[in-house]
């Protein structure tokens, strides 16, 4: 298949602005895609943007032209709902739109404001991303759900609530030098042990936040990008999703996500690449058990692995295999509309050596990005590579 080129990104800063709307944060990051890309919002001949709450937060649909607006486009605009893999799925949608000769030059992105609500609105508005009939009638939220899936890995392979701090930790500590990130802060094995518990076994550090923000990404082919002497440094080689139960009592196994299987092995074989191929990665860890979950569904581990690697170091900064980071999103902050997108932003400014961690990869050519949806039930994987690699 065509590379397809990453030509700018951009992205506020995550955490709380619960003044700012979503389509303030949006113009922000778009603005700072063209920039960094250096076209101007006339070159876009598509918008793809991700937004999942809107409705709840901000009683705002039809996003789509809204936020071309906001970006200063004039293009057709389409808004993507996949849960907290909406900007991923967004980015997805790009690369193929410009595969298919459709457009040379797209826009894909998403935001998300979150912070202006209450935590039990907050929470209400997330657990729409659940089966409503058979588990939020049920009163599952979304700590709950994983705290099932932690509880059942537990069961299932092992492993102990020490080694989902050491995750908590190991991210924490990436984000502590990211600007954009919404928690720098350090914390010990022992903050997380010893923080209120949230569902069992998770405490507070064991959760992504809430968060408000926005990340975008000019999109480009490779015949504009020769026909227009454009200079890029990263590429996206490889694209996969794929979906599962929306429920979990309808999985075939509580702990195994085979959306992401299926979303990875489609994107290795797209790209050409397998999971030894992989210098860095940033992975959906809305929980700290769903690092170790995406981590063996993604084949750098075997199931029941994976839970330790952060513990002896294997996904540290300087381990074998860097995972998130950007502080992913446990630190860096998950407004849900935006991560995925903001996880092509953070890994395309790693790989070119820009980022505040790439120091930590400078021999890093290939990464991988992993954005879920609900409890999985959504996948989305992307593969990126330097452009002279």
């Amino acid at each position: 298949m065509t590379d397809v080129h990453v030509a700018g990104v951009g992205m506020t800063k995550f955490g709380s602005s619960p003044e700012r709307t979503a389509r303030d944060m949006f113009a922000q990051a778009a603005g700072e895609a063209f920039d960094d890309s250096g076209v101007s919002p006339d070159a876009i001949e598509e918008l793809f943007y991700g937004n999942f709450m809107g409705e709840f937060a901000e009683t705002q649909g039809h996003q789509g032209p809204l936020m071309a607006d906001a970006a200063g486009i004039s293009a057709p605009a389409t808004r993507i709902e996949s849960a907290c893999a909406s900007s991923g799925v967004a980015v997805r949608y790009g690369v193929n739109h410009v595969r298919s000769g459709a457009a040379d030059v797209v826009l894909v992105g998403g935001a998300e404001r979150m912070k202006n609500l209450s935590t039990p609105d907050g929470t209400r508005a997330l657990s729409a991303a659940a089966d409503a009939l058979y588990e939020v009638n049920a009163g599952v939220t979304f700590p709950g759900a994983y705290s099932l899936m932690a509880n059942s890995y537990f069961d299932e392979f092992g492993g102990t609530r020490e080694d989902l701090a050491h995750i908590a930790v190991k991210n924490h500590a990436n984000a502590v030098e990211n600007d954009l990130a919404q928690f720098n802060r350090a914390i010990e094995v022992e903050d997380v042990l010893e923080a209120p518990t949230v569902s069992a076994p998770f405490g507070l550090y064991d959760c992504s936040p809430m968060s408000d923000g926005a990340a975008a990404a000019v999109l480009m082919s490779e015949e504009f990008v020769q026909d227009q002497g454009i200079e890029t440094d990263v590429k996206i080689t490889g694209v996969g999703q794929g979906s599962d139960s929306l429920a979990l009592q309808d999985r075939v196994s509580i702990p195994r996500t085979p959306a992401a299987v299926e979303a990875g092995e489609t994107a290795y074989e797209d790209a050409g690449v397998g999971p030894d191929d992989i210098d860095v990665a940033e992975v959906h860890d809305c929980f700290t058990i769903a690092e170790a979950l995406a981590l063996e569904s993604l084949g750098f581990y075997e199931p029941g692995e994976a839970i330790t690697a952060a513990r002896e170091g294997e996904t540290t900064i300087d381990g074998n295999l860097p995972v998130n980071l950007s502080g992913g999103l446990k630190a860096k902050g998950h407004p849900v509309g935006a991560t995925g997108c903001a996880q092509i932003s953070e890994l395309t400014k790693l790989l070119r050596g820009d980022h505040v961690n790439s120091e930590a990869v400078s021999d890093a050519e290939v990464g991988l990005t992993h954005n879920a949806g609900g409890t999985v039930a959504s996948c989305v994987v992307h593969i990126l590579e330097e452009v002279d690699a």
